[in-house]
């Protein structure tokens, strides 16, 4: 979130996965919302724990009428895991807006990276994947565009 926004500092980070364990809510530009779900992938945390971050984060995307994009974060390095095909079929099944986006595209080859967007949209089932690198930029352009396109009503219109 603050390489896609180029700030430092507004969502915490860890070299510790699972630091996130609660949901954490951005204004952005005084128009619209980000929210930080808690992750779930390789966090260092007791069962019961995972679950109720699961739950809560859950919750919040069943609950919200308003939420006009999810944004999938997905480690480039890694094969999409069951929790990930978890989230992906959960967001398709009720047909929640969203994008998934391989990221820490920097740290793997051209080829690597091929391989891996290449196997993300098989194991998704889908084309829409983008991919990102928070220390490059790569991919900024193309996730804004994402989120611009949600933000606009079926008029072609900003929501407010």
């Amino acid at each position: 979130m603050n390489s896609l926004l180029g700030v430092r500092g507004l969502a915490r980070t860890s070299s510790t996965p699972g630091r996130t364990q609660a949901l954490n809510f951005f204004l952005i530009n005084e128009k619209f919302w980000f929210v930080d779900l808690p992750g779930y992938g390789y966090a260092r945390a007791p069962k019961d724990v995972k679950a109720q971050w699961s739950a809560a984060a859950t919750d919040y995307l069943a609950q919200r009428q308003e939420i006009v994009l999810s944004i999938h974060l997905l480690d480039a390095r890694h094969e999409p895991t069951a929790k990930d095909l978890q989230l992906h079929e959960w967001l398709v099944h009720h047909e929640k807006p969203f994008i998934a986006v391989v990221t820490k595209t920097d740290k793997l080859s051209n080829n690597e990276l091929s391989r891996s967007l290449v196997r993300t949209k098989e194991v998704l089932q889908t084309s829409n994947v983008l991919d990102y690198s928070a220390v490059t930029g790569r991919g900024r352009d193309a996730v804004w565009r994402s989120i611009a396109d949600a933000l606009k009503d079926p008029a072609g219109h900003a929501r407010r």
